[in-house]
């Protein structure tokens, strides 16, 4: 039934709700905290006339992932921290081809193989530098199992609408957490792909899905053109979550599994008096800068939450045009704040700022 509430790990919601999606063609490989996903494609893939595949590496993977696309098909991977760094001239190549895919990463600790614990340090890879050469890719952070499903289903739209990779940027906490989830009503919105290679038979132009320009000014073009592309994506991709924002003097700011515990020490500053806000970006690139232009004038001060050492905090710099201070609270390495650690930030910057 499709409004049953059903409780699941965050890997697996994510997992039903792009077989639901459409999600014909999955190629991946194990790796912790993420390898849920792959088992449970291993045996729901096959039962709705779909394909699982592991590869035998992550590069291998996301070139599966490469060719499965150039035919139309949706098709998806993922990994964790160090298997999505192998995937990158993988994304690239897709990206430079125009190919709608969907790229998980359930973030672990780093840099190198780290740990098996949560973390946000692949910001910068996701947002910045998902593989070489001129391009960005849509980048989604779900902050519950209920986002991770439906998330899962916007990412395949948008890839198609866009012709683009998109990533799902999880962690470790999320896709191990247990929570109800309700799978979202499916609608039939893939678009007939005319790009696709899929055989011509004489009645149609012979397709080719290529990245490579031997000519520099054909390869200065299409990044022109798809640069084009990225302007209309942040105009109409960018989205975000604000909570008690309206009469903030203190923006606490975090995405995916630190902002839940953003909104529990914003509850517990205003108890105790403190006019403390919200905002959770929900698309990481396009970054929802408008979300925090539009506070700047009203709050006194930010404070950027986040599971790293530091990624995020340089949009927010940017989005505030440094008009106010932003300050920046990380645990890293797999460690996770606490509500309390986090209220007492606001508190000094309660006790420092707004003198």
């Amino acid at each position: 039934m499709a409004n049953e509430r059903m409780l699941m790990k965050g890997n697996e919601a994510l997992a039903e709700a792009a077989v639901r999606a459409g999600c014909k063609c999955y190629f991946g490989y194990p790796i912790t905290p993420q390898t849920e996903i792959a088992a449970y494609m291993s045996k729901r893939m096959p039962k709705c006339g779909g394909v699982f595949l592991q590869a035998e590496s992550e590069i291998a993977a996301i070139n599966m992932v490469y060719g499965a696309a150039a035919t139309g098909v949706r098709a998806m991977t993922s990994s964790s921290s160090p298997g999505i760094s192998l995937k990158s001239e993988g994304i690239s190549y897709a990206a430079g081809c125009d190919l709608p895919c969907v790229v998980v990463n359930v973030q672990r600790g780093g840099p190198g193989l780290g740990g098996i614990q949560p973390a946000q340090s692949d910001y910068y890879l996701a947002t910045k530098a998902g593989g070489h050469g001129d391009f960005y890719i849509p980048v989604y952070a779900p902050c519950s199992v209920q986002e991770m499903a439906d998330y899962a289903v916007k990412a395949f739209d948008m890839a198609d609408k866009f012709r683009t990779p998109v990533m799902i940027l999880s962690d470790g906490l999320l896709g191990q957490m247990m929570e109800p989830v309700v799978f979202p009503e499916i609608t039939d919105n893939e678009p007939e792909k005319e790009w696709a290679c899929t055989g011509h038979g004489n009645k149609r132009r012979h397709n080719i899905i290529n990245s490579l320009y031997l000519k520099p000014e054909e390869l200065e073009e299409s990044n022109r053109e798809r640069f084009k592309k990225y302007e209309i994506e942040k105009a109409e991709l960018p989205e975000v979550e604000t909570y008690l924002t309206e009469d903030a003097e203190i923006i606490v700011t975090g995405y995916g599994a630190s902002a839940r515990i953003v909104r529990s020490a914003v509850n517990a500053a205003r108890a105790e008096g403190i006019k403390a806000g919200m905002i959770r970006p929900i698309t990481l690139w396009p970054f929802p800068e408008k979300a925090y232009a539009d506070t700047v004038e009203t709050a006194k001060a930010y404070l950027v939450v986040e599971l790293s050492m530091g990624q995020m905090v340089d949009d927010v710099r940017l989005a505030t045009s440094c008009k106010r201070p932003v300050r920046f609270f990380g645990r890293t390495g797999g460690v996770i704040h606490t509500p309390a650690e986090i209220l007492d930030q606001i508190k000094l910057i309660a006790k420092e700022e707004l003198k």
